[in-house]
């Protein structure tokens, strides 16, 4: 009887958040109606529908705001030592310096045996909107990585990828939207143009430009996923992400990039069956290709945006930032994930403790922010659907779900040997990151 009405006490609750999030989808959709010239929710709508949210939750009872994080059982080391190579950059020097300090931080990563002398590369950065970095990919390290690229007897190189789906939507037999579009208004098209690459956009192609491949480690994913053509016309992967929070994974760097190369049913799995949304987002990057031709992970860290995300929020400028470069994507995730909570720490407490402005903390939010995406995706019915997805903390290297997972599927938790390339990292930094990345 007892355990009866455990059960009983569960469903109801369980009833009630399931009705709050509808509550909170309604909002969302409602909201994306009346902004059909926009296609996207701006971040002040966002806060609309998440009073919602919290209203509803209020009303029926539901909890708003995540506990406390424990940790996750302690990962496996792999044994195997991965540099991480890092370059300083003061903030008024941003304009001027970041170039030369990119090119610090990759030439102490590689030699570039791996290029041979005429060779395509694919450049894949972060566009998932037309916002200037940090939410997106910084132009200057792009300029930059091509001209260097380009150095080193690179023949073709191309710069490619397709935005979130708040901005982008791809079907069969329909397309609304432009990457090219938002490259051009976040300076990445300049940039690129500028250095000499070509611009690809995968929903440019239609939707049979795309092809299906199955992780190595893909226990979470029940179909192949459908990567862009383009992938199997380049000889080697150069990745650009950024440093950033995000309202669905806490984060977002370079495994979670991998989102990008994705057709719109791939995506509709990975939001859909949301309860492994962590796992599903380290396991992509162990598609053969990206195993086979990846060669470098390098992101510009001289801005961060450590609130809300992926498209906005708080921009934390430190006095100095940084380059980050590996030629492993687990190492470099460490470290941006450190260097994000570095920021966050200075982020003022008003912009980061609410949960209007930083909504990854609330478990209804981001549940009901995720099927506001599986409406975008493939509308009510999916939306309705899909599983609830409960954020995760970030608060360490060592809470992170997704980092948790790539240990895994990359053979454990590598030790990482941070390298100030150019002596221009203060040493509290390198010391505070080194501290942050240790088993």
């Amino acid at each position: 009887m007892e355990c009866s009405g455990v059960f009983l006490w569960a469903e109801a609750e369980r009833a009630r958040a399931c009705k709050a999030e509808r509550l909170c989808l309604a909002r969302g959709m409602a909201l994306s109606e009346r902004q059909s010239n926009r296609t996207a929710i701006s971040r002040r709508d966002f806060h609309r529908l998440a009073a919602a949210a919290v209203a509803g939750s209020t009303a029926l009872g539901c909890a708003a705001a995540r506990g406390a994080a424990s940790l996750p059982p302690s990962p496996t080391k792999s044994g195997e030592s991965r540099r991480v190579a890092l370059a300083g950059v003061a903030r008024a020097d941003r304009e001027t310096g970041t170039g030369a300090a990119l090119r610090e931080a990759v030439l102490s990563t590689t030699d570039f045996a791996w290029l041979s002398r005429g060779d395509s590369v694919l450049i894949k950065p972060v566009c998932n909107s037309g916002n200037d970095y940090p939410a997106t990919t910084d132009p200057l390290a792009l300029y930059e990585m091509i001209v260097l690229l380009r150095e080193r007897g690179a023949g073709r190189v191309v710069v490619a990828d397709m935005s979130g789906v708040q901005f982008v939507r791809f079907s069969p037999d329909r397309l609304s939207g432009s990457t090219r579009e938002l490259m051009q208004g976040n300076g990445m098209l300049a940039a690129a143009q500028d250095a000499g690459a070509e611009v690809v956009c995968f929903e440019e192609s239609g939707w049979d430009g795309f092809y299906d491949e199955t992780p190595v480690h893909g226990e979470n994913w029940r179909m192949p996923l459908m990567l862009p053509n383009a992938l199997r016309e380049i000889d080697h992967i150069v990745l650009m992400p950024r440093c950033s929070r995000h309202l669905l994974a806490g984060s977002t760097l370079g495994l979670k990039a991998a989102v990008g190369w994705w057709r719109h049913d791939s995506r509709l799995e990975y939001h859909h069956d949301a309860r492994t949304f962590a796992e599903k987002t380290a396991e992509s990057n162990t598609t053969p290709t990206l195993l086979q031709k990846q060669r470098l992970v390098v992101s510009s860290g001289t801005k961060v945006l450590t609130t809300f995300g992926p498209d906005d929020g708080y921009v934390h400028e430190p006095d100095t930032g940084l380059i980050i470069a590996s030629d492993s994507v687990v190492a470099h995730d460490m470290v941006s994930l450190a260097w994000l909570n570095e920021s966050r720490a200075a982020t003022p407490e008003h912009e980061r403790d609410s949960a209007f402005e930083d909504p990854n903390q609330s478990p209804l939010i981001a549940s009901s922010a995720n099927r506001v995406v599986n409406y975008f995706l493939a509308g009510v019915g999916k939306a309705l659907s899909a599983d609830g997805l409960d954020p995760w903390s970030i608060d360490t290297v060592w809470h992170d779900k997704v980092l948790n997972r790539a240990f895994e599927v990359f053979g454990g938790v590598p030790d990482l040997e941070l390298v100030d390339s150019s002596a221009s990292v203060p040493r509290p930094i390198v010391e505070s990151l080194a501290a942050a990345t240790r088993l």
